[in-house]
Formats: structure tokens, C-alpha cells, sequence
């Protein structure tokens, strides 16, 4: 047998061999977080002037992966966070506009750099989609009613899988997700209130992932 034929079977052993590899785990990760989501407020608040402030929250998390081969995977990210908002600096002071609840599905694509080492991390990249629901105004409130309408915006993602056994994980995640609302806020005798409200949050999570 010539060294190419050689050299050609050796190299046809190997991708078959790492495919079978690959085969043999499962292409799906599911990894729980907690996750802090810390709000970086923006907002254009008309006629009143002033900002938004939007408290942190620290909920659960659930993240469901698929791995086309051992570097490359998409991930979808699902959750429910609650946030007290208000504006702040306005001509009428700070107004309380209650609690809001949020849920802001995002879908990354992610590359992972050294699927076989024990430290694995990736980079992702993604779109999030937003409902805002469930507003409710404390009794001292000016407001009658605040309506949000939807975002969708870009995400981006870093993160770390530490390897703890052959199919579990331990996680370390940060998302940067632009999330953009518009505001319409009834204060009663005062009139109607709009605001242009970027509330892109940061996620920072930990949590553990296993390869099933």
C-alpha cells in the first residue's frame, strides 16, 4: 500500500472515529441559572423630562441547547423577571410607576473553544424578543394605567462550561441584551404621558448544565 493510501485511511479513521465521538453524546444541554438582570436605563420621558430607573431582579433560569457538531450550538434562554420602575427627575418629581413584569425570550448562536477540555468557553450572539405584562400601580401612584409595547433587539453572550463530571457542568454566563420599549402612561387629570424607555439589561448567571 502506497503512503498515500495510508495517509488517506489514517485521516478517514480519524473524522469517522470523532464523529462517532460526537454521536455518541447527545446533541442537547440543559442548563438551570440563577441569573442577576441588572437594568442600564434610558429613557426620553415627554412632556415631563427625566429618566427611568428600573430595580434589579435575580430569578431562575432555563437554557435548552442543541450542538450542530462539538463547537457550534444554539441556545434558547427562557425566563420571567419582575422589576419596580419609576421615573425619576421629572417635573412632577418621582413617580412610582409600580412593578412590571417581563418576558424576554433570547436565541444565541454560540461557539464553544475547547469542547474536550475541562474549562470550555464560548461566545454567542443572538436576537431577544420581550413582553412586557402584568403592570401594577401602588395606590399613591399619579398613574392610572402604563402600557409597554414589545422589543426586539440583539444580544451578546460569554461564558465559561467547567466541566464537574462527563455530562455535567458547571456554568458561568454573561449576556448583554438591548431591549427598547415604548411607554404610555395615563396620569389622569395631568394628561398622557410617553416615554422612549432602553432598559438593555446585563445578565449575569451561574448556574449547572448537563448533557443529556
Amino acid at each position: 500500500m502506497s503512503i498515500s493510501k495510508i495517509v488517506a485511511a489514517a485521516l478517514t479513521a480519524t473524522v469517522l472515529s470523532s464523529g462517532a465521538a460526537f454521536a455518541a453524546d447527545s446533541p442537547w444541554m440543559v442548563r438551570v441559572r440563577a441569573v442577576v438582570v441588572a437594568p442600564d436605563d434610558s429613557a426620553k420621558i415627554t412632556p415631563i423630562g427625566g429618566n427611568t430607573h428600573h430595580s434589579n431582579s435575580v430569578i431562575p433560569e432555563l437554557d435548552i441547547s442543541y450542538f450542530f457538531n462539538e463547537h457550534v450550538s444554539t441556545e434558547l434562554v427562557l425566563g420571567v423577571t419582575r422589576h419596580k420602575a419609576k421615573a425619576v427627575g421629572t417635573t412632577l418629581g418621582t413617580v412610582d410607576a409600580g412593578h412590571i413584569w417581563l418576558l424576554p425570550p433570547t436565541l444565541t448562536l454560540q461557539y464553544h473553544f475547547a469542547p474536550d477540555a475541562t474549562i470550555n468557553p464560548y461566545v454567542g450572539a443572538g436576537v431577544n424578543y420581550t413582553i412586557f405584562f402584568s403592570q401594577s400601580l401602588p395606590a399613591s401612584s399619579p398613574l392610572v394605567s402604563v402600557k409597554h409595547g414589545d422589543s426586539f433587539g440583539p444580544a451578546l453572550q460569554a461564558g465559561v462550561d467547567i466541566k464537574l463530571q462527563d455530562n455535567m457542568f458547571l456554568n458561568f454566563d454573561v449576556k448583554k441584551v438591548w431591549m427598547n420599549t415604548k411607554a404610555t402612561m395615563d396620569a389622569g387629570a395631568l394628561g398622557i404621558v410617553k416615554a422612549n424607555v432602553d432598559l438593555d439589561p446585563w445578565l449575569f448567571g451561574v448556574g449547572i448544565g448537563k448533557r443529556f
